[in-house]
């Protein structure tokens, strides 16, 4: 039998018939990502394995690193080929990490590779995958209708022009990669040099003259209206907390001041200019009637000696400890008390979290909607089997499992789609498990739906992106 089977990670009966019958066949709703959407409009063909599956690929990275592989395998200078002979040489050492299923998975799904990938096995694998590539089922939309991928929601500056959402959508392909509102940047008013260079591409990017506080988030305003008349409805925020120390207006004037004239700015007048911010934020999410997205808890850029030599984002960060529960708690507060919040999805990175957000959701349900605030899917550090679990028995034992939304890939590869399949059968496993320990009753009525649902319907009919239920747009001529 080959390592990944049609009952990998299902080790009960009633496992294999919830994944077989409800979940398998389900489409995609990745709400959720970081690939970039030049590539999708482009229809990228990837030259190589490396291409399409180390390129950018901090989780490879960091195991490689692990195993004593040199920086030049990595983000370095080493030929394509040579860093994926690095790659499979760390594959067999990575037994217990995800990464092993993970890189089985996806060399079965994207090119029907079952061999084990290792020093041995490293050159046909190489060859075999890259041939694959050369044809037009693995361009990037290739791979977008290989997976069944309705919905797509790439992750967006405010200053972004969206071009390429626009000329894919005009292709009419089957696929809606959409964009979400990402506006971190706007609250770095503690990195005066860095924010004043971004306040000036929001300046022309909304055609506004930003002299003033005011000026400032009126250009934002008009950003967040562009990107609802390209058929956002999402915003997303990547914060170490949730920031709640209000301040009025005037005094969030005067913090945006001082950046402007590059002055220095305190990390006590940061959190009320964040917080400030936070609030117009939600205001304007609600306002549109967007969802929001808020990533909580990663530490980033630990290394400062390899920041400074090969950048952010490439392998440094980890999970932080930082205290959640209360200023998470005053800014869903502050909204809720002004009848300013939106569906809002909160995604923990520490596990010891995990019953803190879970908890946090029933705060604030209000009952205009089915699940208006989730428990997001485990992410990052946590979106592996353990991690999945954990989020699961949090979110089933303090709210309503089967109004989750779902899984995300949170990711900037094109091989990451079977990350749904592995959320899939972690799901029906946790569930079947359940069933055969008498648990929960053994009812296809009842469980099944729950199943399928969770894997697309909830998101779909959460998110109510218009136009969901209408055909393809026909090609432009």
């Amino acid at each position: 039998m080959p390592y990944i089977h049609e009952d990998f990670l299902l080790s009960t009966p009633a496992a294999r018939r919830l994944y077989h019958k409800y979940a398998e066949a389900e489409p995609i709703f990745d709400y959720h990502c970081h690939i970039p959407p030049q590539d999708i409009a482009s229809n990228r063909r990837f030259k190589n394995l490396f291409e399409i599956w180390l390129e950018g690929d901090h989780y490879k990275w960091r195991a490689m690193r692990s195993d004593g592989v040199a920086e030049k395998f990595c983000t370095g200078s080493a030929t394509p080929h040579d860093k994926f002979l690095a790659w499979a040489r760390t594959v067999p050492q990575t037994l217990r990490n995800p990464l092993y299923h993970w890189t089985h998975l996806e060399l079965k799904r994207y090119f029907g590779i079952t061999d084990l990938l290792d020093e041995t096995t490293a050159e046909t694998i190489w060859q075999r995958a890259n041939e694959q590539l050369a044809t037009p089922a693995l361009t990037t939309q290739g791979i977008l209708k290989k997976f069944k991928v309705k919905v797509v929601c790439t992750t967006d500056d405010p200053v972004d022009t969206l071009e390429h959402h626009r000329a894919f959508a005009a292709q009419g392909h089957p696929t809606r990669m959409l964009p979400a509102f990402r506006p971190d940047r706007a609250l770095i008013v503690n990195a005066p040099a860095a924010f004043n260079r971004w306040v000036e591409q929001l300046s022309a990017a909304a055609n506004v003259d930003i002299n003033s506080f005011g000026a400032f988030t009126l250009a934002l305003e008009k950003r967040h209206a562009f990107f609802h008349s390209q058929g956002c409805r999402l915003s997303d925020h990547g914060l170490n907390h949730c920031h709640a120390d209000f301040c009025t207006e005037k005094v969030a004037a005067g913090i945006f001041d001082k950046a402007r004239r590059g002055g220095q700015v305190t990390p006590e007048e940061h959190s009320q200019f964040a917080s400030f911010m936070m609030v117009l934020f939600g205001q304007l999410d609600a306002k549109r009637g967007w969802t929001k997205q808020l990533h909580l808890g990663a530490l980033r850029s630990n290394n400062s000696r390899l920041l400074k030599q090969i950048g952010p984002d490439t392998g440094f960060d980890s999970i932080g400890d930082f205290p959640q529960a209360q200023t998470l708690a005053a800014y869903l507060n502050r909204l809720d008390s002004e009848n300013t919040l939106p569906k809002t999805v909160i995604y923990n990175l520490n596990p010891a979290d995990n019953y803190v957000f879970a908890s946090m959701i029933g705060n604030f349900q209000d009952g205009t909607s089915a699940g208006k605030i989730q428990y997001g899917s485990g992410w990052w550090f946590l979106d592996q089997k353990e991690g999945m679990e954990m989020q699961i028995n949090a979110l089933s034992n303090l709210g309503l499992l089967a109004r989750f939304i779902g899984m995300i890939t949170d990711s900037r590869s094109f091989m990451s789609y079977p990350r749904h399949e592995y959320f899939r059968r972690t799901l029906c496993n946790l569930v079947g498990r359940d069933i055969a320990n008498g648990e929960i009753p053994d009812d296809e009525k009842l469980v099944g739906p729950m199943i399928r649902n969770i894997c697309y319907a909830n998101a779909k009919q959460y998110m109510a992106f218009p136009g969901m239920d209408d055909p393809a747009p026909k090609k432009k001529k």
